[in-house]
């Protein structure tokens, strides 16, 4: 009888003994994953924190580029959701598609700006004419002009694939009814550049915290 009650007892003391190291394994356990949980939500942080740094920086960066395009160069720059015009002054000689010389550093500066932030993006290119010659004349004429500005942007390291030009002939004339040697003729003869992607407006919007439009 004796022997049962130490066998008993044995056996209950092995079973608390069990208990207690599967309590002690389990709190272990416990330990490890809110630990694990804890370094992970640490290094998420930290990424994220790296993220809106990085963020950051390139938004001052875009900021201090477009307000450089606008202090060297003139250009007019309007941020809509999904698209950004850029209006430069570059504009040409009466029925003449050339690129002028002195308009080169103004599509240079462009070409890098629209590489480094809008890398991917869709650009148009809208060529326009003054109303000098006939509506068919005019829409050839301003066709030609974006195509050679194209082929100055592809020469720069613009995405051939991404970039398309349309004439728009004497639409959208800046000084209405100037042709030829007229005071202002030469506004109309010009290209302005669309660049459509999702977010695009919203990032150059963000990156001037106002409005861009000048």
């Amino acid at each position: 009888m004796r022997s049962f009650r130490v066998l008993v007892l044995g056996l209950a003391g092995a079973a608390s003994l069990s208990a207690c190291a599967t309590k002690g394994y389990v709190n272990r356990k416990v330990d490890q994953f809110v630990g694990y949980e804890r370094v992970e939500r640490q290094n998420a942080d930290s990424a994220q924190a790296r993220d809106i740094a990085a963020l950051r920086t390139d938004l001052t960066s875009l900021r201090n580029d477009l307000q450089t395009m606008r202090n060297e160069f003139g250009a007019r720059i309007t941020a809509m959701e999904d698209q950004v015009k850029f209006a430069l002054p570059v504009h040409f000689a009466f029925d003449d598609a050339s690129v002028r010389a002195e308009d080169q550093a103004a599509l240079q500066r462009f070409a890098q700006v629209a590489n480094k932030y809008y890398n991917g993006a869709a650009i148009t290119i809208e060529g326009f004419a003054d109303p000098a010659g006939s509506t068919s004349y005019n829409r050839s004429l301003s066709q030609k002009r974006a195509d050679s500005v194209k082929d100055f942007l592809v020469a720069q390291g613009l995405n051939d694939g991404l970039l398309k030009t349309v004439g728009m002939g004497e639409s959208r004339q800046i000084r209405p009814g100037a042709a030829r040697d007229d005071a202002g003729a030469e506004l109309n003869r010009r290209v302005v550049f669309v660049i459509e992607s999702p977010g695009v407006g919203s990032t150059t919007a963000a990156a001037t915290t106002a409005s861009v439009q000048q």
